[in-house]
């Protein structure tokens, strides 16, 4: 890939410094590319040249439906390039092909869904999603309107890297907005890409802005940046709570799509074989790096045992491997950071008494890469570490539970709430669960598929606001009222 430097003002533009930071291939360990490392004076050329482009440009004052064909364009030249892309996501993030062209396809989709949402900005009344307010008051008359928020910054993950950028870049460019996106330094490339891809679409000079870096240089010059209207950030509570505090500071709107420890409840009346394949999908999808992988699992007490024993045969039956092999379901970790961290947490787990069920380690005849076999832990402490925290890997806890109330005490007694999921053939169950989970994402007898027409977010330590459909869109909208006093009557407050 030729890395030409970052994309800002709608061309690639040299960087401030010589500094960069190397992009590794997680299969192999080796050097893909040396990335330019932005700091903050990078970080202000782009915002100012999104600012410019917001207070100056065409771009907030389009309608909708011209906004929205340059989304359809980026949305068309992503498909063209599908399997491309694909392979650069597996190369840069490990995760097997299929998954990866699942996820850019899923990323064309996103694009495609803004491009049609903004249309329906158009539709209010005389346009720009004009409501008209009925008053009380005689004489008066009054409307609501929403407007685009101003220069969002967004700062995305390393797990869905094309895809994560688009739940941000398209509803924001949809609702008008203008952006400086900030993509993980684990994995830049795909995010490069999308540069490329603005300029094929002749999107306006300084509507999209893409400039990669480290957390702590670019990323925090803009967070901290005072021309940045909003940001939204997907990433770990940590980070997320740093990034709020910091935004503060200057009252800045904040989205933020943070950590989970997702559990799923499975009832002894669920097909055994459905519940092994949900489980599976659940934690192992994406080498388990989901945030809201469902990595606590809950069992009926009476159907434990087998499923148990059910689910360690399959999992020791997924094929590991580089990602572009054939009938691989299990790409490594993505980096070494990341797979020393949940050997660690698995480890702990045991230390603090949990029983390692199956996997654990290195899978034999991959001794370079970053690879993990996946992972079961049983007979965990429910306050214990290994239960509670986010481990962001390949690694199930399981546990049984006695009845339906134990079952949602266990799922909600955690700090997290981004997700939850039920199975059980009693849907009136299944129902009644889903209502009492604190979450924000709720599965029945299924886990982990989503739909960029629904709400994505979660309650807690899980974030703040929501992503995805109508409530990603206005993400990037603020809303204004105007009243007006049309009568030839004075009011009457004072008459001289």
């Amino acid at each position: 890939m030729n890395v030409q430097g970052f994309y800002i003002d709608g061309q690639w533009q040299q960087p401030s410094s010589t500094n960069t930071f190397a992009t590794i291939n997680p299969a192999t360990e080796e050097v893909i590319e040396n990335i330019p490392a932005g700091n903050a004076k990078d970080i202000d050329s782009a915002v100012a040249a999104a600012r410019a482009a917001f207070d100056h440009g065409p771009w907030p004052k389009m309608t909708g439906a011209e906004r929205g064909k340059y989304l359809q364009k980026m949305a068309d030249i992503i498909n063209s390039r599908l399997d491309e892309l694909s392979k650069l996501e597996v190369l840069d993030n490990g995760k097997p092909y299929p998954e990866a062209k699942w996820d850019i396809e899923d990323t064309a989709g996103t694009f495609e869904f803004y491009a049609g949402l903004a249309k329906e900005l158009d539709k209010g009344v005389n346009g720009n999603s004009e409501e008209i307010i009925t008053l009380p008051e005689p004489g008066f008359s009054s409307k609501a309107i929403k407007e685009p928020l101003g220069v969002a910054g967004a700062i995305i993950p390393w797990n869905f890297p094309m895809l994560m950028a688009a739940w941000k870049v398209a509803p924001a460019l949809a609702a008008g907005c203008t952006m400086v996106l900030k993509p993980s330094e684990v994995t830049p490339l795909t995010a490069i890409a999308l540069g490329e891809i603005a300029i094929e679409a002749d999107l306006p000079a300084g509507v999209l802005n893409i400039v990669t870096g480290l957390g702590q240089d670019a990323g925090q010059a803009l967070v901290e940046h005072k021309d940045v209207d909003k940001l939204a950030f997907t990433g770990s509570v940590p980070t997320g709570s740093k990034i709020m505090a910091m935004a503060a500071h200057d009252i800045k709107n904040i989205s933020l799509e943070l950590g989970g420890k997702s559990p799923l409840v499975i009832f002894e009346d669920t097909d055994i074989e459905k519940a092994v394949e949900w489980i599976m999908f659940g934690i192992f999808w994406n080498q388990g790096q989901v945030c809201s992988a469902t990595s606590r699992v809950l069992v009926e007490e009476s159907l434990y045992p087998a499923l148990l024993e059910r689910l360690k045969t399959e999992a020791q039956r997924i094929t590991i491997g580089e990602g572009n092999e054939e009938g691989v379901l299990l790409g490594p970790l993505v980096n070494k950071a990341q797979h020393e961290k949940v050997l660690t947490a698995i480890s702990r787990g045991i230390d603090d008494g949990a029983t390692l069920f199956s996997g654990g380690k290195r899978p034999q005849g991959h001794k370079q890469g970053y690879y993990l076999e996946p992972t079961i832990l049983t007979d965990m402490d429910e306050d214990s570490w290994i239960w509670q925290e986010e481990i962001f890997g390949p690694v199930v806890c399981v546990k049984s539970f006695k009845t339906e109330q134990q079952a949602i005490a266990m799922a909600n007694n955690s700090r997290f709430g981004l997700a939850a999921a039920v199975m059980s053939k009693d849907l009136e169950r299944c129902d009644r669960v889903a209502k009492a989970f604190r979450a924000g994402i709720v599965w029945v007898n299924c886990s982990q598929p989503t739909f960029v027409e629904a709400p994505w977010g979660g309650y807690k330590h899980s974030g703040i606001g929501r992503e995805l459909g109508k409530w990603g869109l206005n993400n990037y909208l603020e809303t204004k009222q105007i009243t007006c006093f049309d009568s030839d009557e004075p009011w009457g407050w004072y008459i001289k």
